[in-house]
């Protein structure tokens, strides 16, 4: 039942920000912890951040000290702001919601991050 909406993607050149957002349909995102996804071409989807219903969060190496997750559950939305971004971040971003490190919603469209050098 639950739906996901990504949205904020656009391109960017290196160094610069951008504020992802993740809209979902449904008042169980309350109670999950959400995460952060991408998937550049050729390349497996992977976890980039995650937060928990509690508001502990949890980074990949690869975006720690650039990337900050966060949710406004009133709002049904999850964002990630992506600073300081690299090209190496070109992917299109996805978000779902975790239970024993697994998605569990059905996945959106995705938000496309081009990050130019």
């Amino acid at each position: 039942q639950v739906q996901l909406v990504e949205s904020g993607g656009g391109l960017v050149q290196a160094g610069g920000s951008l504020r992802l957002s993740c809209a979902a349909s449904g008042s169980i995102f309350k109670i999950v912890t959400m995460g952060w996804y991408r998937q550049a071409p050729g390349k497996q989807r992977e976890l980039v951040a995650t937060i928990t219903k509690g508001g502990n969060t949890n980074y990949a190496d690869s975006v720690e000290g650039r990337f900050t997750i966060s949710r406004d559950d009133a709002k049904y939305t999850a964002y990630l702001q992506m600073d300081s971004l690299k090209p190496e971040d070109t992917a299109v971003y996805y978000c779902n919601g975790m239970r024993i490190a697994t998605p569990i919603f059905s996945w959106g469209q995705g938000t496309q991050v081009t990050v130019s050098s």
